[in-house]
């Protein structure tokens, strides 16, 4: 069953989700909005995956099945915990006829429903996902080592596999960028990634080498040590406004900034 949404507003916007009866949607906790009288809240620590396993395990697992599945939220749960991503799911079911839900992201941009069919699952950064259908499977993926470490943003991915529909949000405006378009490989700001296709190979490198150049893009370029590379046949999302460029304005804004004359490499600022 095909989910029905319409993402409405402009720089704040926002997914209002038509439900049929029985059909589900879940979302993060603190992406929703609204809903009509007729669909029911649930809050839940395990993802659609192993939702109501208990039930359906229970007279033929007994107290196996019920142990698995209390296993399985907790490796849910603590991955998600070490990735800093919200602990629990909400999900909301229509009850006696179609029902209403709104849900928005947590930052000033855009949202975008990416469409699954089993084939190809997508990566994004961590708090780009708003809700999804309950066919949609939510995961962590760590990108590991040297990787991780050097890129920031990137060490912690959400993973969508499944069939169905996936509302994400970011900052600022998107854009949609094929790799392939542009000599197989892009490079970008860290912070700038929103999402990607299964496919896309996603990796940091230092930006320049160590020299008087590098270190001059270090240290006056605003953009630190890395960029992100995404290499590879396949849809790519960037975000116009990273995090940490909002949060740099602010700070500025109240009369906090720390920054300094050069920025970048020599940022003050705490977190």
């Amino acid at each position: 069953m095909t989910l029905q949404q319409e993402i409405v507003g402009n720089a704040m916007q926002m997914a209002v989700v038509s439900l049929q009866p029985g059909q589900t949607v879940y979302c993060e906790a603190g992406k929703f909005l609204f809903k009509t009288v007729n669909v029911t809240m649930e809050t839940r620590l395990s993802g659609p995956s192993n939702s109501g396993g208990g039930q359906q395990q229970g007279g033929a697992g007994g107290m196996g099945g019920l142990l698995r599945q209390a296993m399985g939220t907790a490796m849910q749960v603590g991955q998600r915990a070490l990735a800093g991503e919200s602990l629990a799911f909400q999900y909301f079911t229509a009850q006696s006829g179609e029902g209403t839900v709104g849900f928005a992201g947590v930052l000033p941009g855009e949202m975008r429903a990416l469409e699954l069919d089993g084939t190809r699952a997508w990566f994004a950064e961590k708090d780009a996902f708003v809700a999804a259908e309950s066919t949609v499977d939510f995961g962590i993926a760590f990108q590991g080592g040297r990787t991780g470490r050097s890129g920031g943003e990137g060490f912690v991915l959400e993973k969508f596999t499944g069939r169905g529909t996936v509302i994400i949000a970011g900052a600022g405006n998107f854009i949609d960028l094929n790799p392939a378009d542009f000599g197989g490989r892009i490079e970008v700001d860290t912070g700038c990634v929103v999402a990607f296709e299964d496919g896309i190979r996603y990796g940091v490198q230092r930006v320049g080498g160590l020299n008087r150049q590098g270190l001059m893009n270090a240290v006056f370029g605003g953009e630190g040590l890395s960029l992100a590379t995404l290499e590879g046949n396949g849809r790519v999302i960037l975000q116009s406004l990273t995090i940490e460029s909002l949060a740099n304005a602010l700070r500025k804004a109240q009369g906090g900034d720390k920054e300094g004359p050069t920025g970048g490499l020599f940022s003050t600022h705490a977190g």
